[in-house]
Protein backbone atom coordinates (compact mmCIF):
# COMPACT_ATOMS: atom_id res chain seq x y z
CA UNK A 1 0.00 0.00 0.00
CA UNK A 2 1.22 3.50 -0.93
CA UNK A 3 -0.56 6.70 -0.05
CA UNK A 4 0.34 8.15 -3.46
CA UNK A 5 -0.35 5.12 -5.66
CA UNK A 6 -2.91 5.38 -8.46
CA UNK A 7 -3.27 2.79 -11.23
CA UNK A 8 0.33 2.07 -12.18
CA UNK A 9 2.56 -0.35 -10.29
CA UNK A 10 6.17 0.72 -9.77
CA UNK A 11 8.71 -1.88 -10.82
CA UNK A 12 10.05 -3.94 -7.91
CA UNK A 13 13.67 -2.93 -8.54
CA UNK A 14 12.76 0.77 -8.35
CA UNK A 15 10.78 0.26 -5.17
CA UNK A 16 13.53 -1.71 -3.44
CA UNK A 17 16.18 0.86 -4.34
CA UNK A 18 14.16 3.93 -3.33
CA UNK A 19 12.69 2.49 -0.13
CA UNK A 20 16.01 1.02 1.07
CA UNK A 21 16.22 0.77 4.87
CA UNK A 22 13.46 3.29 5.47
CA UNK A 23 10.97 0.81 7.01
CA UNK A 24 13.60 -0.17 9.59
CA UNK A 25 14.01 3.41 10.76
CA UNK A 26 10.32 4.20 10.35
CA UNK A 27 9.54 1.88 13.27
CA UNK A 28 11.53 4.25 15.46
CA UNK A 29 9.12 6.99 14.36
CA UNK A 30 5.97 4.87 14.76
CA UNK A 31 4.82 6.10 18.17
CA UNK A 32 5.51 9.71 17.18
CA UNK A 33 3.57 9.28 13.94
CA UNK A 34 0.50 8.30 15.94
CA UNK A 35 1.00 11.20 18.35
CA UNK A 36 1.10 13.58 15.40
CA UNK A 37 -2.11 12.09 14.00
CA UNK A 38 -3.84 12.33 17.38
CA UNK A 39 -3.18 16.06 17.40
CA UNK A 40 -3.93 16.52 13.69
CA UNK A 41 -7.34 14.83 13.83
CA UNK A 42 -8.38 16.84 16.87
CA UNK A 43 -7.53 19.96 14.90
CA UNK A 44 -9.47 18.68 11.85
CA UNK A 45 -12.57 18.29 13.99
CA UNK A 46 -12.10 21.74 15.49
CA UNK A 47 -12.01 23.41 12.02
CA UNK A 48 -14.96 21.39 10.72
CA UNK A 49 -13.14 18.86 8.52
CA UNK A 50 -14.02 15.85 10.68
CA UNK A 51 -17.27 14.83 12.37
CA UNK A 52 -17.21 14.44 16.16
CA UNK A 53 -18.23 10.77 15.92
CA UNK A 54 -15.38 10.04 13.50
CA UNK A 55 -12.93 11.88 15.75
CA UNK A 56 -13.93 9.86 18.80
CA UNK A 57 -13.55 6.58 16.90
CA UNK A 58 -10.21 7.64 15.39
CA UNK A 59 -8.86 8.81 18.73
CA UNK A 60 -9.85 5.53 20.38
CA UNK A 61 -8.23 3.35 17.72
CA UNK A 62 -5.10 5.50 17.39
CA UNK A 63 -4.52 5.28 21.14
CA UNK A 64 -4.89 1.52 20.83
CA UNK A 65 -2.33 1.48 18.02
CA UNK A 66 0.00 3.72 20.05
CA UNK A 67 -0.02 1.34 23.00
CA UNK A 68 0.59 -1.64 20.71
CA UNK A 69 3.61 0.18 19.25
CA UNK A 70 4.97 0.89 22.73
CA UNK A 71 4.48 -2.81 23.55
CA UNK A 72 6.35 -3.74 20.32
CA UNK A 73 3.28 -5.51 18.95
CA UNK A 74 2.90 -3.39 15.81
CA UNK A 75 4.92 -3.56 12.60
CA UNK A 76 5.00 -2.56 8.95
CA UNK A 77 3.54 -5.32 6.78
CA UNK A 78 5.26 -6.54 3.60
CA UNK A 79 4.18 -4.40 0.67
CA UNK A 80 3.29 -1.40 2.87
CA UNK A 81 5.59 1.49 2.06
CA UNK A 82 6.05 3.22 5.41
CA UNK A 83 4.70 3.71 8.90
CA UNK A 84 2.32 6.45 7.74
CA UNK A 85 0.71 4.09 5.24
CA UNK A 86 0.57 1.29 7.82
CA UNK A 87 -1.24 3.39 10.43
CA UNK A 88 -3.74 4.72 7.89
CA UNK A 89 -4.30 1.21 6.52
CA UNK A 90 -4.95 -0.17 10.01
CA UNK A 91 -7.38 2.64 10.83
CA UNK A 92 -9.24 2.04 7.57
CA UNK A 93 -9.51 -1.66 8.38
CA UNK A 94 -10.94 -0.88 11.78
CA UNK A 95 -13.12 2.12 10.96
CA UNK A 96 -13.76 2.11 7.24
CA UNK A 97 -14.26 5.55 5.68
CA UNK A 98 -13.21 7.41 8.82
CA UNK A 99 -9.71 6.01 8.48
CA UNK A 100 -9.36 7.60 5.04
CA UNK A 101 -10.03 11.09 6.41
CA UNK A 102 -6.99 11.56 8.63
CA UNK A 103 -4.72 12.83 5.84
CA UNK A 104 -6.80 15.91 5.02
CA UNK A 105 -4.74 19.08 5.41
CA UNK A 106 -1.31 17.46 5.43
CA UNK A 107 1.26 15.81 3.20
CA UNK A 108 3.64 13.01 3.98
CA UNK A 109 6.25 15.77 3.98
CA UNK A 110 4.95 17.59 7.04
CA UNK A 111 3.84 14.28 8.55
CA UNK A 112 7.43 13.03 8.42
CA UNK A 113 8.68 16.39 9.62
CA UNK A 114 6.54 16.37 12.75
CA UNK A 115 7.47 12.73 13.42
CA UNK A 116 11.14 13.65 13.18
CA UNK A 117 10.79 16.71 15.40
CA UNK A 118 9.02 14.65 18.08
CA UNK A 119 11.60 11.87 17.75
CA UNK A 120 14.55 14.24 17.94
CA UNK A 121 13.07 15.98 20.96
CA UNK A 122 12.70 12.62 22.69
CA UNK A 123 16.20 11.42 21.83
CA UNK A 124 17.82 14.70 22.85
CA UNK A 125 16.09 14.47 26.22
CA UNK A 126 17.51 10.96 26.63
CA UNK A 127 21.02 12.20 25.74
CA UNK A 128 20.76 15.08 28.21
CA UNK A 129 19.78 12.59 30.92
CA UNK A 130 22.83 10.43 30.20
CA UNK A 131 25.11 13.48 30.07
CA UNK A 132 23.82 14.59 33.48
CA UNK A 133 24.45 11.11 34.92
CA UNK A 134 28.07 11.19 33.70
CA UNK A 135 28.44 14.77 34.92
CA UNK A 136 27.45 13.65 38.42
CA UNK A 137 30.01 10.84 38.33
CA UNK A 138 32.74 13.24 37.22
CA UNK A 139 31.93 15.67 40.00
CA UNK A 140 31.94 12.87 42.58
CA UNK A 141 35.34 11.68 41.38
CA UNK A 142 36.65 15.25 41.33
CA UNK A 143 35.77 15.69 44.99
CA UNK A 144 36.98 12.22 45.92
CA UNK A 145 40.44 12.72 44.40
CA UNK A 146 40.83 16.50 44.77
CA UNK A 147 43.94 16.24 46.94
CA UNK A 148 45.83 13.89 44.60
CA UNK A 149 48.28 15.73 42.37
CA UNK A 150 49.30 14.66 38.89
CA UNK A 151 51.45 16.39 36.31
CA UNK A 152 49.90 18.73 33.82
CA UNK A 153 51.31 18.78 30.30
CA UNK A 154 51.78 21.22 27.45
CA UNK A 155 53.25 19.95 24.18
CA UNK A 156 53.18 16.53 25.93
CA UNK A 157 56.00 17.86 28.13
CA UNK A 158 55.68 18.03 31.91
CA UNK A 159 54.46 21.55 32.62
CA UNK A 160 52.84 22.35 35.99
CA UNK A 161 51.08 20.57 38.85
CA UNK A 162 47.52 19.55 38.18
CA UNK A 163 45.28 17.28 40.20
CA UNK A 164 42.78 14.53 39.64
CA UNK A 165 40.22 16.91 41.07
CA UNK A 166 41.01 19.37 38.29
CA UNK A 167 41.13 16.68 35.63
CA UNK A 168 37.77 15.08 36.45
CA UNK A 169 36.24 18.51 37.00
CA UNK A 170 37.44 19.78 33.64
CA UNK A 171 35.46 17.14 31.79
CA UNK A 172 32.43 17.85 33.96
CA UNK A 173 32.49 21.50 32.94
CA UNK A 174 33.04 20.52 29.31
CA UNK A 175 29.76 18.64 29.48
CA UNK A 176 28.02 21.84 30.62
CA UNK A 177 28.97 23.51 27.35
CA UNK A 178 27.94 20.39 25.45
CA UNK A 179 24.51 20.65 27.07
CA UNK A 180 24.24 24.23 25.83
CA UNK A 181 24.73 22.95 22.28
CA UNK A 182 22.17 20.20 22.93
CA UNK A 183 19.85 22.93 24.18
CA UNK A 184 20.21 24.84 20.90
CA UNK A 185 19.49 21.66 18.94
CA UNK A 186 16.45 20.97 21.11
CA UNK A 187 15.08 24.47 20.58
CA UNK A 188 15.32 24.07 16.81
CA UNK A 189 13.62 20.66 17.02
CA UNK A 190 10.97 22.13 19.34
CA UNK A 191 9.10 23.91 16.52
CA UNK A 192 5.94 22.52 14.94
CA UNK A 193 6.08 22.00 11.13
CA UNK A 194 2.63 20.36 10.92
CA UNK A 195 0.34 22.19 8.52
CA UNK A 196 3.10 23.13 6.11
CA UNK A 197 1.95 20.19 3.94
CA UNK A 198 4.30 19.65 1.00
CA UNK A 199 6.06 22.87 1.88
CA UNK A 200 3.52 25.32 0.50
CA UNK A 201 0.68 25.23 3.01
CA UNK A 202 -2.93 24.25 2.46
CA UNK A 203 -6.21 25.76 1.26
CA UNK A 204 -7.91 24.18 4.30
CA UNK A 205 -8.50 26.52 7.29
CA UNK A 206 -5.98 24.71 9.48
CA UNK A 207 -5.32 25.74 13.08
CA UNK A 208 -1.59 25.28 13.40
CA UNK A 209 -1.42 26.92 16.81
CA UNK A 210 -3.74 24.21 18.13
CA UNK A 211 -1.47 21.35 16.99
CA UNK A 212 1.55 23.26 18.31
CA UNK A 213 0.01 23.31 21.77
CA UNK A 214 -1.35 19.76 21.62
CA UNK A 215 2.11 18.39 20.78
CA UNK A 216 3.86 20.48 23.41
CA UNK A 217 6.00 22.47 20.98
CA UNK A 218 7.41 25.77 22.17
CA UNK A 219 6.40 27.43 18.90
CA UNK A 220 5.91 26.57 15.23
CA UNK A 221 7.90 26.89 12.03
CA UNK A 222 5.76 29.74 10.75
CA UNK A 223 6.85 29.98 7.14
CA UNK A 224 5.70 26.81 5.38
CA UNK A 225 8.57 26.85 2.89
CA UNK A 226 11.10 27.14 5.71
CA UNK A 227 9.33 24.36 7.60
CA UNK A 228 10.24 22.05 4.71
CA UNK A 229 13.73 23.55 4.38
CA UNK A 230 14.21 22.77 8.07
CA UNK A 231 14.50 19.10 7.22
CA UNK A 232 18.18 18.43 7.04
CA UNK A 233 19.10 21.66 8.78
CA UNK A 234 17.57 20.36 12.01
CA UNK A 235 19.42 17.06 11.66
CA UNK A 236 22.69 18.87 10.96
CA UNK A 237 22.36 21.02 14.09
CA UNK A 238 21.47 17.96 16.17
CA UNK A 239 24.47 16.10 14.77
CA UNK A 240 26.73 19.00 15.72
CA UNK A 241 25.53 18.77 19.32
CA UNK A 242 26.07 15.01 19.29
CA UNK A 243 29.57 15.53 17.91
CA UNK A 244 30.35 17.99 20.71
CA UNK A 245 29.49 15.46 23.42
CA UNK A 246 31.43 12.81 21.50
CA UNK A 247 34.48 15.09 21.34
CA UNK A 248 34.48 15.42 25.13
CA UNK A 249 34.25 11.66 25.55
CA UNK A 250 36.89 10.92 22.91
CA UNK A 251 39.39 13.28 24.51
CA UNK A 252 38.79 11.81 27.94
CA UNK A 253 39.10 8.28 26.57
CA UNK A 254 42.46 9.25 25.06
CA UNK A 255 43.66 10.64 28.40
CA UNK A 256 42.61 7.43 30.12
CA UNK A 257 44.50 5.29 27.59
CA UNK A 258 47.63 7.38 28.17
CA UNK A 259 47.30 7.43 31.94
CA UNK A 260 46.90 3.64 32.02
CA UNK A 261 50.09 3.01 30.07
CA UNK A 262 53.14 1.92 32.07
CA UNK A 263 55.00 5.05 30.98
CA UNK A 264 52.48 7.15 32.91
CA UNK A 265 50.88 4.66 35.32
CA UNK A 266 48.65 7.28 36.90
CA UNK A 267 45.62 5.02 37.01
CA UNK A 268 44.70 1.36 36.69
CA UNK A 269 41.57 -0.75 36.31
CA UNK A 270 40.53 -4.03 37.89
CA UNK A 271 41.53 -7.00 35.75
CA UNK A 272 37.92 -7.84 34.92
CA UNK A 273 37.52 -4.47 33.15
CA UNK A 274 40.49 -4.93 30.83
CA UNK A 275 41.45 -7.41 28.11
CA UNK A 276 44.63 -9.34 27.42
CA UNK A 277 46.93 -10.43 24.64
CA UNK A 278 47.09 -13.80 22.90
CA UNK A 279 50.89 -13.92 23.29
CA UNK A 280 51.84 -11.36 25.98
CA UNK A 281 50.75 -12.58 29.43
CA UNK A 282 51.37 -9.24 31.13
CA UNK A 283 48.94 -7.17 29.02
CA UNK A 284 45.99 -5.28 30.52
CA UNK A 285 44.50 -3.39 27.60
CA UNK A 286 42.07 -0.46 27.92
CA UNK A 287 39.88 -1.77 25.10
CA UNK A 288 36.75 -0.10 26.45
CA UNK A 289 38.32 3.33 26.15
CA UNK A 290 39.83 2.56 22.76
CA UNK A 291 36.48 1.43 21.33
CA UNK A 292 34.85 4.48 22.91
CA UNK A 293 37.45 6.73 21.33
CA UNK A 294 36.80 5.16 17.94
CA UNK A 295 33.01 5.38 18.22
CA UNK A 296 33.19 9.00 19.32
CA UNK A 297 35.59 9.91 16.52
CA UNK A 298 33.06 8.47 14.07
CA UNK A 299 30.32 10.54 15.71
CA UNK A 300 32.43 13.66 15.24
CA UNK A 301 32.32 13.00 11.49
CA UNK A 302 28.50 12.95 11.53
CA UNK A 303 27.93 16.69 10.84
CA UNK A 304 30.12 16.44 7.74
CA UNK A 305 28.28 13.33 6.53
CA UNK A 306 24.93 15.07 6.91
CA UNK A 307 26.22 18.27 5.30
CA UNK A 308 27.36 16.31 2.26
CA UNK A 309 23.83 14.94 1.80
CA UNK A 310 22.46 18.48 1.80
CA UNK A 311 25.21 20.42 0.07
CA UNK A 312 23.65 20.83 -3.40
CA UNK A 313 19.92 20.70 -2.63
CA UNK A 314 17.64 23.62 -3.55
CA UNK A 315 14.57 24.42 -1.46
CA UNK A 316 11.71 21.94 -1.42
CA UNK A 317 11.59 18.23 -0.72
CA UNK A 318 14.06 15.76 -2.24
CA UNK A 319 14.06 12.01 -1.74
CA UNK A 320 17.64 11.73 -0.50
CA UNK A 321 16.50 13.46 2.69
CA UNK A 322 15.25 10.07 3.86
CA UNK A 323 18.90 8.92 3.95
CA UNK A 324 19.47 11.29 6.86
CA UNK A 325 17.78 8.71 9.09
CA UNK A 326 20.43 6.13 8.26
CA UNK A 327 23.15 8.53 9.39
CA UNK A 328 21.52 10.13 12.41
CA UNK A 329 19.26 7.56 14.08
CA UNK A 330 22.00 5.04 15.01
CA UNK A 331 24.13 7.89 16.39
CA UNK A 332 21.82 8.38 19.36
CA UNK A 333 22.26 4.77 20.46
CA UNK A 334 26.04 4.91 19.96
CA UNK A 335 26.38 8.07 22.02
CA UNK A 336 24.14 6.80 24.82
CA UNK A 337 26.17 3.58 24.98
CA UNK A 338 29.41 5.56 25.30
CA UNK A 339 28.00 7.89 27.96
CA UNK A 340 26.71 4.97 30.00
CA UNK A 341 29.96 3.04 29.69
CA UNK A 342 32.07 6.02 30.76
CA UNK A 343 29.81 6.55 33.78
CA UNK A 344 30.21 2.84 34.62
CA UNK A 345 34.01 2.77 34.28
CA UNK A 346 35.08 5.96 36.05
CA UNK A 347 34.12 5.03 39.64
CA UNK A 348 36.21 1.87 39.27
CA UNK A 349 39.41 3.65 38.33
CA UNK A 350 42.22 3.10 40.81
CA UNK A 351 44.10 6.39 41.15
CA UNK A 352 47.75 6.27 42.24
CA UNK A 353 48.88 8.42 45.17
CA UNK A 354 52.07 10.51 45.50
CA UNK A 355 52.75 10.69 41.75
CA UNK A 356 54.30 14.15 41.94
CA UNK A 357 56.85 13.09 44.56
CA UNK A 358 58.81 11.29 41.84
CA UNK A 359 62.07 12.96 40.83
CA UNK A 360 61.09 13.25 37.15
CA UNK A 361 58.24 15.63 38.00
CA UNK A 362 60.09 18.05 40.28
CA UNK A 363 60.52 20.76 37.63
CA UNK A 364 56.74 20.91 37.28
CA UNK A 365 56.93 23.04 40.43
CA UNK A 366 59.22 25.66 38.87
CA UNK A 367 56.38 28.13 38.27
CA UNK A 368 55.32 27.80 41.91
CA UNK A 369 58.90 28.59 42.92
CA UNK A 370 58.94 31.65 40.64
CA UNK A 371 55.63 32.87 42.06
CA UNK A 372 56.84 32.34 45.64
CA UNK A 373 59.85 34.56 44.93
CA UNK A 374 57.59 37.23 43.43
CA UNK A 375 55.40 37.14 46.52
CA UNK A 376 58.55 37.83 48.56
CA UNK A 377 59.16 41.03 46.53
CA UNK A 378 61.35 39.95 43.61
CA UNK A 379 60.29 41.25 40.14
CA UNK A 380 58.82 38.43 38.04
CA UNK A 381 61.52 38.45 35.34
CA UNK A 382 64.27 38.34 37.96
CA UNK A 383 62.48 35.52 39.79
CA UNK A 384 62.12 33.60 36.52
CA UNK A 385 65.86 33.99 35.82
CA UNK A 386 66.83 32.96 39.35
CA UNK A 387 64.76 29.76 39.24
CA UNK A 388 65.96 29.00 35.71
CA UNK A 389 69.58 29.24 36.83
CA UNK A 390 68.90 26.92 39.77
CA UNK A 391 67.48 24.33 37.35
CA UNK A 392 70.55 24.64 35.09
CA UNK A 393 72.91 24.30 38.07
CA UNK A 394 71.02 21.35 39.57
CA UNK A 395 70.22 23.21 42.78
CA UNK A 396 66.44 23.63 42.31
CA UNK A 397 64.36 22.55 45.31
CA UNK A 398 60.66 21.75 45.21
CA UNK A 399 58.45 24.13 47.22
CA UNK A 400 57.09 22.63 50.41
CA UNK A 401 53.47 23.04 49.29
CA UNK A 402 51.29 24.04 46.36
CA UNK A 403 49.12 27.09 47.07
CA UNK A 404 46.59 27.52 44.28
CA UNK A 405 43.49 29.20 45.70
CA UNK A 406 41.86 31.24 42.94
CA UNK A 407 38.57 30.12 41.36
CA UNK A 408 38.87 26.92 39.39
CA UNK A 409 42.37 26.01 40.56
CA UNK A 410 43.77 23.01 42.45
CA UNK A 411 42.73 24.35 45.84
CA UNK A 412 39.41 25.87 44.75
CA UNK A 413 37.71 23.58 42.22
CA UNK A 414 34.37 25.46 42.14
CA UNK A 415 32.49 22.20 41.64
CA UNK A 416 29.36 23.66 43.25
CA UNK A 417 29.40 26.58 40.85
CA UNK A 418 29.84 24.22 37.89
CA UNK A 419 26.94 22.10 39.17
CA UNK A 420 24.80 25.23 39.28
CA UNK A 421 25.64 25.97 35.65
CA UNK A 422 24.55 22.46 34.69
CA UNK A 423 21.28 22.76 36.62
CA UNK A 424 20.46 26.05 34.86
CA UNK A 425 21.31 24.58 31.45
CA UNK A 426 19.04 21.57 31.95
CA UNK A 427 16.20 23.63 33.42
CA UNK A 428 16.14 25.73 30.23
CA UNK A 429 14.93 22.75 28.15
CA UNK A 430 11.46 22.72 29.78
CA UNK A 431 11.07 18.99 29.12
CA UNK A 432 7.97 18.94 31.31
CA UNK A 433 5.95 20.94 28.75
CA UNK A 434 6.41 18.34 26.04
CA UNK A 435 5.97 15.41 28.42
CA UNK A 436 2.68 16.71 29.81
CA UNK A 437 1.28 17.50 26.37
CA UNK A 438 2.06 14.09 24.90
CA UNK A 439 0.76 12.26 27.97
CA UNK A 440 -2.50 14.17 27.63
CA UNK A 441 -2.80 13.11 23.97
CA UNK A 442 -2.70 9.40 24.75
CA UNK A 443 -4.53 9.53 28.08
Amino acid sequence: MKLWQKNTDVKKEIEQFTVGRDPEFDMQLAAFDVLGSLAHTRMLEQVGLLEKEDLEALQREMKSIYHSIVAREFGIEPGVEDIHSQVELELTRRLGEAGKKIHSGRSRNDQVLVDLKLYLRHELQQIVGEVKALFDVLQEQSERHKDKLLPGYTHLQVAMPSSFGLWFGAYAESLVDDVLLLQSAYKIADKNPLGSAAGYGSSFPLNRQMTTELLGFETMNYNVVYAQMGRGKTERVVSTAIASVAATLARMAMDLCLYMSQNFAFISLPDNLTTGSSIMPHKKNPDVFEIMRGKCNKLQALPTEISMLLINLPSGYHRELQLLKESLFPAFGELKDCLQMMAFMLPQLQVRDSIMEEEKYKYAFSVDAVNAAVLEGLPFRDAYKKVGESIEQGTFTVPASVEHTHEGSIGNLCNKEIASLMEKAIAAFHFERAEQALQALVK
